[in-house]
């Protein structure tokens, strides 16, 4: 049984995100065993996509939406979320989108028509599970695949994150289908009306969590909400996940992170991290963007990053985001964007970042032989070019 306190704080939520463009799906269209709310991922597909549908339903007749939803999950399954969101699945010879993304410009209305038709649900108290009726306080869908869980705590009725932690770590098994790493949900949130924290991993007593605040006065924690109100933590619902930032991250921000490291024994060992940027990181890309965007080139930003703070993801971001930045009349702002760096590991985590936001061959050169190499980039202008200050 919620506290009060606790469905207040689920009520002021719900009430920001609802007027956000959110739509309210309840939880007994959400199936289980798939971890899916079949009805929204069918209809966004109908919507969206009517010809291929037509084509598809013309070979299967009443079985199309079976047909299409097997499909979708087993690709799921195999790809994971963010790949399948990204660009889309394969049914029958055919690539079915399950979202569409903001194009860089507005040259096209017909992508700008597909990104508006982007269904994003919020459920409260989803039962998630096939086995038990254990519940989530608070998933959040995007055209039926749920994306963001989150655990909310009042301190009013005694429990804070921390509880949300606990409840995470203990009682919320990894197995569970909404749960396992990269198929369905990406990030968790554990939160209270002082701080938040989150997870895109969990893993038992083992799951770590980072801590998702706005800082003050240098340090750690969240200051005082500028609205005057009782929650610090507004800014999770009231930036970070309104309709527009969570497509965004989706589209442009988290990443899966591959490390693969050999064992004293010579084996081979592969580990996978998915990252969703802290909110510093977020916060410095999408200013300087901004900035970038309204004030045109030639100024000077400069990034404060602690260390261990992920100032190579921060790069990798930005580099991607200005290489696509179009001003109000729709011009691309930059030819190239150069990267400047003495670190032989942010070579390859540029690469392989970008890579999977954009699978275009070409996006980005690194420079490892001499500046004529250097020049040569520059004048055909390669997306982006990633160097050494001994090149110039």
């Amino acid at each position: 049984m919620k506290s009060t306190s606790e469905a207040a704080f689920e009520t002021a939520i719900e009430a920001v995100l609802l007027g956000n463009g959110y739509t309210r799906v309840e939880g007994k269209g959400f199936d289980r065993e798939r971890a899916i709310f079949p009805a929204e991922a069918l209809s966004f597909i109908r919507t969206t996509q009517g010809k291929a549908w037509d084509k598809l339903e013309a070979l299967h007749g009443e079985q199309t939406g079976a047909r299409v939803l097997e499909a979708l999950c087993k690709w799921l399954d195999t790809y994971g979320t963010l790949d399948t969101l990204r660009h889309g699945f394969k049914c029958f010879g055919k690539t079915l989108r399950i979202a569409f993304f903001r194009p860089a410009h507005g040259l096209n209305p017909e992508l700008e028509a597909r990104y508006q038709a982007n269904r994003l649900g919020l459920t409260r108290q989803l039962h998630f599970s096939p086995r038990s009726e254990q519940s989530l306080d608070v998933v959040l869908a995007v055209n039926g695949i749920p994306v963001v869980t989150l655990e909310l705590k009042n301190p009013l009725s005694g429990q804070t994150a921390a509880n949300a932690i606990h409840q995470y770590r203990h009682d919320r098994d990894p197995r569970e289908p909404i749960f396992v790493f990269t198929k369905r949900a990406l990030v968790h949130f554990a939160v209270d009306t002082e701080e938040a924290r989150m997870a895109t991993r969990l893993a038992g007593s083992a799951t770590y969590f980072l801590p998702f605040n706005r800082g003050m006065d240098g340090g750690a924690g969240n200051p005082p909400d500028p609205a005057g109100r009782n929650y610090k933590t507004a800014y999770l619902w009231e930036e970070v996940l309104q309709r527009d930032s969570l497509l965004d991250l989706l589209a442009r921000f988290l990443h899966l992170d591959v490390e693969e490291k050999t064992t004293d024994d010579g084996k081979k060992v592969r580990k996978e991290s998915l990252i969703f940027p802290r909110y510093h990181q977020l916060q410095a890309v999408r200013q300087m963007v901004a900035g970038a965007a309204s004030e045109g080139v030639g100024h000077n930003y400069l990034v404060e990053h602690s260390a261990g703070s992920g100032k190579s993801n921060t790069i990798a971001w930005l580099a991607h985001r200005l290489s696509s930045l179009h001003n109000a009349h729709d011009e691309r702002l930059f030819d190239s964007v150069v990267v400047i760096t003495d670190r032989v590991v942010l070579d390859r985590q540029l690469q392989d970042t970008i890579y999977q936001f954009d699978h275009r061959q070409g996006v980005v050169q690194k420079i490892d032989e001499d500046s004529r190499q250097l020049a040569e980039a520059l004048e055909s202008g390669v997306p982006i070019i990633i160097t050494t200050l001994q090149k110039f």
